[in-house]
């Protein structure tokens, strides 16, 4: 195929040539943009997917903070309830 662009263009000389080239370079420069534009689309994707991916972490941490805290004031509970347990079975002892 390129062979028949070129013999094309041959015919016409010095300015066949340049064109070809010309040509040539626009394809290049052409594949170039496109491969660069996927770039960036698969860069914006990958940070919004980033983003969700630290909103999860985040929510999780929160969640996990929320457990932990209830956790603490269910230990602070039977902590005082084995403590009162303890003294009323002090009191009726002594």
């Amino acid at each position: 195929m390129e062979a028949e662009i070129i013999a094309s263009f041959t015919q016409f000389g010095v300015a066949g040539l340049v064109c070809w080239m010309w040509l040539s370079e626009r394809r290049a420069s052409s594949e170039r943009e496109r491969q660069i534009t996927e770039a960036h689309t698969k860069l914006i994707r990958q940070n919004e997917d980033h983003a969700a991916l630290i909103e999860v972490i985040r929510d999780n941490t929160k969640a996990m903070a929320s457990l932990e805290s209830g956790q603490r004031g269910l230990v602070r509970v039977i902590d005082s309830i084995e403590t009162r347990k303890n003294v009323s079975e002090h009191d009726r002892i002594g």
